[in-house]
């Protein structure tokens, strides 16, 4: 039997495997060993002896952990930076100054920042910001200098979903380019550049890793341009990860696919459950019937996804009582890892988004975000069970 080729491996199995071969090891060590050289030998000046030279450029660590991310989005090259928003910045300083940018308007309160106080506020770049449910303000959004179009599906923390596909048609119906933070999905779920995206970033820090043990960013591409620029960005601004971190998120990465399962299951299981609980007002998962979704944007995932966010129905101190009550439930920022977290988004995650504007997005004082983890579902229910008793609102 024919030998199959890494690139006809299954998803599951490419988590596993790809980026680093035991074959091609001195040791034949099993799993990738830690390389913490700064630097590399050369061969003769200017001449690297290997494809490494200085591991701000490269590190195998590294490179390994961007082969294996990359193969998962079916994406040509894959570019890691230190975290999420190292991620992001590297995209932002690669435009040219003066590009306007659309970003959508339900998004992570870090990217809001970055965008809004960071690039726009210097004049590094013009910003719009779009709900981009409504075709029409998109299309009126553009501009002759648009050159990037940001998106979030599912989105933070409100999980709303957009067809990627119909998005980024209209992007380069207008000659821009559509990023998509594939962060709450990953590549499990979905893949954005086989819908038309043409970046797609990742916080590692998150599901990617997996164990709340690491911060990381990276960048996926098959346009050459973006490519170069990445590729420029990371040697020349250095915002890159070390080699260990590289070497904990592909190691989380290896246990990827069956770790999704697990959360999405237990993440369905509570969003039913809170669907159905008296003092909770709205559930925002993309699973419920009761969500604001089209049929054709779920379809671009396999599966709903482990986030979640509920509206309750008391006073906004009984929401503070109920996010300092849980026990399995961890408060604390972040989110995807084994562990389950709850994040009270007004005053922790979207807290550097003006009030008004977290209002009229509907990020209020009495939204709380779920980060459902792997433990048993049974006890995570019972967990918010008695919060719900503490904060008397059960």
């Amino acid at each position: 039997m024919k030998k199959r080729a890494a690139d006809e491996w299954l998803p599951a199995t490419q988590a596993i495997h790809v980026g680093y071969n035991a074959d091609d090891a001195k040791s034949a060590a099993v799993m990738p060993p830690l390389v913490l050289s700064s630097t590399f030998r050369q061969a003769s000046p200017g001449e690297a002896q290997s494809e490494f030279s200085y591991s701000r450029v490269s590190n195998p660590n590294r490179a390994a952990l961007e082969s294996n991310v990359a193969a998962l989005e079916q994406a040509a090259q894959g570019f890691a930076f230190a975290s999420g928003c190292a991620a992001a910045s590297s995209i932002l300083q690669s435009l040219p100054a003066g590009s306007h940018v659309i970003a959508g308007e339900d998004i992570y309160g870090g990217t809001y920042r970055l965008l809004e106080d960071v690039f726009a506020s210097n004049q590094h770049i013009e910003l719009s910001w779009v709900d981009l449910s409504d075709t029409k303000a998109l299309h009126q959004a553009f501009r002759s200098n648009t050159k990037l179009l940001w998106l979030e599906s599912p989105s933070n923390p409100l999980l709303r979903i957009h067809s990627i596909a119909d998005v980024a048609a209209i992007a380069h119906q207008h000659a821009a380019q559509l990023v998509v933070d594939n962060t709450f999905a990953t590549p499990v779920l979905q893949q954005p550049l086989t819908l038309g995206a043409d970046v797609v970033m990742h916080s590692t820090t998150k599901y990617l890793n997996g164990h709340s043990d690491v911060i990381g960013g990276i960048v996926l591409t098959s346009d050459d341009v973006w490519a170069e620029r990445l590729r420029f960005a990371q040697k020349a601004i250095g915002a890159v990860p070390s080699p260990f971190d590289c070497y904990l998120a592909l190691r989380g990465i290896k246990t990827l696919f069956v770790r999704m399962k697990q959360h999405c299951t237990n993440a369905e299981t509570i969003a039913q459950w809170l669907n159905n609980h008296a003092q909770v007002k709205r559930v925002h998962y993309p699973g419920l019937s009761t969500h604001d979704k089209s049929s054709k944007a779920l379809a671009q995932m396999t599966h709903p996804g482990a986030m979640l966010s509920f509206v309750l129905k008391g006073s906004a101190a009984q929401c503070v009582r109920f996010a300092q009550a849980t026990r399995l439930f961890t408060l604390a920022e972040s989110l995807g890892g084994v562990e389950s977290l709850i994040a009270h988004p007004a005053t922790m995650t979207h807290a550097s988004v003006p009030i008004e504007r977290r209002k009229r997005l509907g990020i209020d004082d009495n939204l709380l975000r779920l980060s459902v983890g792997i433990e048993a579902v049974d006890d995570l229910i019972a967990d918010l069970a008695q919060a719900f008793a503490a904060a008397c609102l059960s």
